[in-house]
Order: structure tokens, then sequence, then C-alpha cells
């Protein structure tokens, strides 16, 4: 009788696996394809989601539709992705907030890092720090003097305990030394009102919300968030201009399941970066000031673990806490 050895064994195993996940990446679409949003329509995350769908279908030649699953800061969305069959027909489009989150709720239902496998980082978006007109002070510096000669009489308003404009400010806050206080708002709009009218003085704004504002002169840009001046506001400075160190920006990304096959997950990535790559889907967004990215999945991991230790000090040095 022929023994079979131990290694034998395993090796014919993996063999068998890595076969079946390749067949299954031959196969792969053969049916419609889910992207979860965990936020509401209407906003640049589900506009993105929306039209990557429309051209992510024709690549793959397979419907791919959007839906929406909003609440509880994006943890609702991303745990039903978390929890899907790992077979890459649900997909989560993540934001921001995915490293974010485990600093704000102890308590989540997923793992931001073992709970997905990685596929692209798709992009990122710079935020603008916004004035009201009424604010004796055209830029960075002359803002700060005004904050540390009057501690406490100047405020910035954010989306929310949490939100990426509370964490913006609190950074802001830290590197500056500047006595500003903090007015969470429901919504960017909200704020950006009282913005306009002067009874808040600044607030961090996606460029794209803030443009129905900022182009007819109702509120003033004091600069932008990122490491690099946004190609739609070249003439902006960076706050780190003033700041050194300073940077932070809103970015967006793909995740599957943890589990779904290897194979899968490359064609995934080979598609998307495609698409983000090609002239006709990039122009749109960046003239809505987002710099399409399109990267490995490793190097999408590195960031949410980069962003999670940058966020997760911040939060807990300045004792943030969610609504």
């Amino acid at each position: 009788m022929t023994k079979i050895r131990p290694l034998t064994i395993i090796a014919l195993t993996l063999g068998v696996v890595f076969s079946a996940s390749a067949q299954a990446a031959d196969n792969y679409p053969n049916r419609p394809i889910r992207i979860i949003v965990p936020y509401t329509p209407g906003a640049i995350n589900d506009i993105l989601a929306r039209r990557m769908a429309q051209y992510l279908g024709e690549e793959l030649k397979q419907t791919v539709i959007v839906e929406n699953k909003p609440g509880g800061g994006t943890a609702i969305g991303t745990e039903f992705v978390a929890r899907a069959n790992p077979d890459g027909y649900t997909l989560l489009q993540a934001a921001a907030s995915h490293s974010i989150l485990p600093s704000l709720m102890k308590k989540l239902p997923f793992d931001p890092l073992k709970s997905f496998e990685f596929i692209t980082l798709a992009a990122t978006s710079s935020y603008v720090m916004i004035a009201t007109p009424k604010l004796p002070a055209n830029n960075v510096a002359e803002f700060i003097a005004l904050a540390k000669k009057e501690p406490g009489k100047y405020a910035y308003a954010s989306t929310g305990n949490g939100s990426s404009a509370h964490l913006m400010g609190e950074m802001f806050k830290e590197l500056t030394g500047a006595d500003i206080m903090h007015v969470p708002y429901k919504g960017l709009a909200q704020g950006l009102n009282d913005v306009a009218s002067g009874q808040v003085q600044v607030t961090f704004g996606t460029y794209p919300g803030s443009m129905a504002y900022l182009q007819p002169g109702r509120v003033k840009a004091l600069a932008t968030t990122g490491k690099h001046r946004m190609s739609s506001l070249p003439d902006v400075p960076t706050i780190q201009e003033t700041v050194p160190g300073y940077e932070a920006q809103g970015w967006w990304g793909y995740l599957a399941p943890a589990g779904t096959p290897k194979p899968i997950v490359q064609k995934l990535n080979a598609a998307i970066n495609n698409i983000i790559r090609s002239k006709a889907f990039s122009d749109t967004f960046t003239s809505e000031g987002v710099d399409m990215l399109g990267t490995s999945g490793e190097a999408f991991r590195t960031h949410v673990e980069q962003e999670m230790q940058i966020w997760g000090k911040l939060i807990q040095t300045a004792g943030i806490q969610a609504n």
C-alpha cells in the first residue's frame, strides 16, 4: 500500500482550493453586483458610487446596482457588507469614517481591517476651510492671530460630533493652539448658513457641498486641508503652508467581505482602477475637487491603518465622543 505523505496531502488540498478560486474568477460575475453605500442618496459618496456602478457594469458586462444603507455613522451599511457572502457580489464603498469609527464606537459589529478584503483606494478630496465674510481675517495666519488674541470668541461648525469636520477643527486647534469653540450641526447646509450669516465664524466643508456658498461670495475660502492645493481652487493655499504638519482629507475606496477569493478581488481591482484612470470617468470628479487614484489593495489597507492611528490619537487627546 502506498503511503501519502502529509505534505503531499497539503499540496493537493491547496491545489484544489486555488483551482476553485481561479475558476470562480473566470466565471465572475454571472449575476448582478451590489455596491453598498452607507450614506443617504445625493451626497458626493452616492454620486461617485452610481457613476462607478454604471462604468463597472460596462467593464464587467454585468448589472451593477447601488443600495444606500445609511445609519449608525455608516456602521449599518458597513456591517451589512461584512456579513455578506464573500463571493464578490456585495461590495462596500467605504469612506473616511471607516478609519474613524473604531475610535468613536468601542463595540463595532465588525473589524475595519480583518472583516474585509481591500480592493482599491479610489479617490481622495481635500476639504475647504470656509469663513464668514464678516471675519476680519483673510488667511489662516490672520485667523490664528485673532483666535489667540481673544480666546473662546470664535467658533467652528461641523456636521456632528466625530464628523470629519469636527476632527479637522480639533486638529487645527491642536497644531495652532487657537482656542475656538466647536458647534455641531445636523448637516453641512445648516452650518454653512450660520457661517454665511456670521453666527459661526468658520467651518470645514467638502468642495461640492460648499460651492453654492463660495461662488456667489456668501462665504470665503481661507484654505484647503490637503497636502497640495486643489486644482479646482489653485489660488487658495493649504493650511499646511501656514501650519506645518496639518493634513486631512476625505477618501473613498472599495471593500469586499473577508474571504472573497483573491482572483475575484484582483479582477475587481483591475476593473475599477481601469475605470478610475479613464479620462471620461475622472474628469467629472476632478472638476468637483476630487483626486482620482486607483491603488493596490495592500496600499489601500496601509492607508486605512495610518488613518486609524492619526484619528485615534486625536480623538483620545481631544476627548471626542460620538453623538
